[in-house]
């Protein structure tokens, strides 16, 4: 819609009403060549102003109102033409916004009926004058109404459609990377994990450490089978994010990252006291990946709203295969309250853990803000053959 769109929005009824009123107040005062408008005009004028503004929101009620007003403006004044346009105008609002045709088209009858009532048959053109009439004060506020009011739905549908479109595309690319890792890379692993887990059958009286560099790299191997069974999946479902799960770290890496991070931290200026449990390094690379994104965007968020100064903890726990993890502060001498940042580091924090079948709290505590969540256990895998 562009400028017509912001122009027209329904959020602005009532300012361009309040200008309609202004314009009317300049045409009673500067439109009679020095003439004073009447006392009865001015009082009807008035009531069409404050009727204009009070109803902006129901404009059924306007429509009325001004439609009642226009009878004894027709009746009384020689220049109705002040609830004229007030008439015409709440015609354009209700065209433009009416939830139901049967109501605009009601509305135009009325007003019709009202205009050849007062205004057919009288001289000096008892039937051209009024007809001509009506294209002005009902046919061009309804026509461009509904042109303004077509023009917004076809913005609308175009804007829906091409959303449609992008996720469209979005799903097919990602249709696209699950069939390669399907075809590809999972194939080739499986093979591996197959080749490397027959020879631990055939090789019987080899070396024992050949046996358990055998079984390291059949675990790792079915391990990196997992994961990427576990990408496929997330991949195929449109509706689930990727970026918690299209880049992984190394197994049982989890532990030093987090360390690394807490130091980071720390050259930042932050105190920061870290919890991490042993069994963090046995995480599936996903979970590993979301709970060290996470780390890394808590403790940039407490070093941003709480302030260099403040002190954070950070605690990772693994209970019975369910990840609890959490980061506080204590505020740093900032009143707690909402980032003011607009949030939208918790929005993505959020989205990674619904990601993993989560749910992300996030609110003050004591003197500071607390961020927390617990990442369910990995639910089971299809069997090898339905990578």
């Amino acid at each position: 819609m562009g400028w017509v769109g912001r122009l027209f929005d329904a959020r602005d009824t009532l300012v361009r009403l309040l200008l309609l009123d202004l314009s009317g107040v300049s045409y009673l005062f500067l439109n009679h060549d020095g003439v004073p408008p009447t006392p009865m005009q001015l009082l009807l004028a008035a009531a069409a102003f404050a009727c204009a503004l009070i109803f902006h929101r129901r404009r059924v009620l306007g429509l009325l109102a001004q439609v009642a007003l226009l009878v004894p403006a027709f009746i009384l004044l020689d220049d109705p033409t002040i609830n004229q346009v007030g008439t015409s105008w709440l015609l354009f609002e209700l065209a433009m916004w009416a939830s139901r045709p049967r109501v605009l088209w009601s509305g135009v009858a009325l007003v019709v009926a009202v205009y050849l009532a007062f205004t057919l048959g009288r001289p000096p053109s008892p039937i051209v004058a009024p007809i001509s009439g009506l294209l002005v004060v009902v046919g061009l506020p309804v026509l461009l109404g509904l042109v303004i009011r077509t023009t917004r739905e076809l913005g609308v549908q175009a804007q829906r459609r091409a959303e449609s479109e992008s996720r469209a595309a979005r799903a097919d690319e990602r249709s696209a990377i699950a069939r390669e890792l399907h075809d590809v890379v999972a194939h080739h692993v499986a093979s591996m994990v197959l080749r490397v887990g027959v020879a631990r059958h055939v090789l019987p009286q080899v070396d024992p450490r050949v046996t358990e560099v055998f079984d390291d790299v059949h675990g790792t191997g079915t391990a990196a089978l997992a994961d990427l069974r576990r990408l496929v999946e997330v991949l195929r479902d449109p509706s689930r994010r990727t970026d918690a799960a299209l880049t992984a770290i190394e197994p049982g890496a989890l532990p030093a990252a987090l360390e690394a991070a807490v130091e980071t931290a720390q050259r930042a200026g932050l105190t920061v006291a870290a919890t991490i449990a042993p069994e963090a390094g046995t995480l599936d690379v996903v979970r590993s990946l979301a709970v060290l994104r996470l780390t890394q965007e808590a403790l940039t968020n407490v070093a941003k709203h709480a302030g260099p100064a403040a002190h954070a903890s950070l605690r990772v726990e693994v209970r019975d295969g369910d990840v609890v993890w959490s980061v506080a502060d204590d505020g740093g001498g900032v009143v707690p309250g909402l980032p003011s940042g607009g949030g939208h580091g918790l929005i993505g924090m959020r989205e990674r853990v619904e990601v993993l079948g989560g749910r992300l709290t996030a609110g003050p505590v004591a003197a500071g803000w607390r961020v927390e969540t617990v990442l369910p256990a990995t639910r089971p895998l299809p069997a090898a053959g339905a990578a």
